[in-house]
């Protein structure tokens, strides 16, 4: 039996979720999605300069998966840059998580019924901009 997967913690919310080419026509596109969890490894990773195992830590997941994480991320990225392909940053197995400035101890993460910030009634997440809802 396959183990299920754990989710997964992220800090940052792109204002941004989609790009594609110039001067290509959204009917001539392909379109890669890469996911909210496999974003936060790539901007804690590449961005932030974290070290693998700390960034798995404070993801909650181990270092093997924040690495595969980043290697189909990255895959992803490459694979739509060179092939001309519009990126839709959509999904994943995630809880968003406020940072609090504390560490990674307790008081990480807000005060909803889940334990996110972005949650509302019923442990809904929905966007405030586009009105997009996770669960």
């Amino acid at each position: 039996m396959v183990r299920p997967t754990r989710t997964r913690r992220i800090f940052f919310q792109p204002e941004v979720t989609y790009f594609k080419p110039v001067g290509i026509p959204m009917a001539n596109l392909n379109e890669t999605v890469l996911g909210l969890d496999e974003l936060e490894a790539i901007r804690l990773i590449d961005s932030e300069k974290m070290e693998q195992h700390k960034a798995g830590e404070k993801m909650k997941i181990s270092q093997s998966t924040l690495s595969r994480l980043l290697r189909t991320g990255r895959k992803k990225l490459a694979d739509a840059i060179i092939n001309g392909q519009a990126i839709k940053i959509h999904g994943g197995n995630f809880k968003m998580v406020k940072p609090t400035g504390k560490g990674f101890g307790r008081g990480l993460g807000g005060g909803g019924r889940r334990g996110g910030f972005a949650t509302g009634p019923g442990g809904i997440c929905k966007c405030p901009k586009c009105k997009y809802e996770e669960l």
